[in-house]
């Protein structure tokens, strides 16, 4: 997975654009006070983070939920009940962050 998600090809993706948003912020320094500079684009970078996160936190809980569940049947419901505990609670941290990362 990390052996795929660090290719060549992601690799120069991510340069070009990390490259594109700071010479964005030089590109738009001549315009009269219109410009965004790239700290403001911080938040959108946090809430970005914040829901890569959450989606990875669900998914892997989701995962070893219903695998555990294919093991042992018969606890099934009290896996469910703490799959559903434990989404919640990864949500609700979530909405706390992108609050947080929304700055209002």
């Amino acid at each position: 997975m990390l052996r795929s998600f660090f290719s060549a090809r992601s690799a120069s993706t991510l340069a070009v654009v990390l490259l594109t948003l700071l010479c964005a912020d030089v590109a738009s320094a001549q315009e009269a006070g219109g410009g965004r500079a790239l700290i403001d684009l911080s938040a959108s970078f946090g809430v970005g983070l914040v829901v890569i996160g959450a989606a990875m936190g669900i998914s892997k809980l989701a995962a070893a939920a219903y695998e555990s569940m294919a093991r042992q049947p018969e606890v099934s419901g009290s896996i469910q009940t703490a799959l559903i505990i434990a989404a919640a609670l990864i949500e609700g941290f979530t909405f706390y962050a992108l609050f947080i990362c929304s700055g209002k």
